[in-house]
């Protein structure tokens, strides 16, 4: 029997009612919160907190829209959007970040990228730290220097080695 790989917006899970505790999901889905969460989510796919939902939780997603109060610390590994009807108070961590006029928006803001450093760039290409520093110095390897580390986006490392440039 084969099984087909269902996509994120065939599993749609919305929820109306007051919960608490710890929402997680391995798998991406497109979950709306209407009602009140007290707890932890923890969300691979789309996260959407609705104009009537009201969340004390610390969150960790991919994709996340926030149109009611909110209150803990967020964590958007791709985009957070605050709708105009958002309340948010909390910390913040996310690449991509839209607040829309209206929103209000309390706490500190750090927009995260994917950047490695020359211990973990040389575990990731399993080659001595002191050639990939050499390799950096020349600008061999798509790098950073920041005073005196280097640092490194993993999207250009991995564009880098699918060049063939890697030798």
């Amino acid at each position: 029997m084969a099984f087909k790989e269902k996509k994120t917006d065939d599993k749609i899970l919305d929820v109306d009612a007051s919960m608490q505790g710890t929402l997680s999901f391995k798998d991406p889905v497109n979950l709306r919160i209407n009602g009140h969460f007290d707890g932890t989510l923890e969300t691979k796919g789309n996260l959407t907190i609705g104009e009537t939902a009201s969340v004390t939780a610390h969150i960790v997603g991919e994709n996340i829209i926030i149109a009611g109060r909110v209150k803990g610390d967020v964590v958007a590994m791709t985009r957070l959007v605050f709708l105009p009807t958002a309340v948010f108070h909390g910390d913040i961590k996310t690449p991509k970040l839209n607040i829309v006029e209206g929103a209000v928006f309390q706490g500190k803001c750090n927009m995260i990228q994917d950047l490695l450093d020359a211990d973990e760039v040389s575990r990731f290409l399993e080659i001595d730290k002191n050639s990939l520093l050499d390799w950096a110095n020349s600008g061999k390897i798509p790098a950073v220097k920041e005073g005196n580390s280097w640092r490194f986006e993993r999207t250009k490392i991995e564009e880098w080695v699918a060049s063939g440039k890697i030798r």
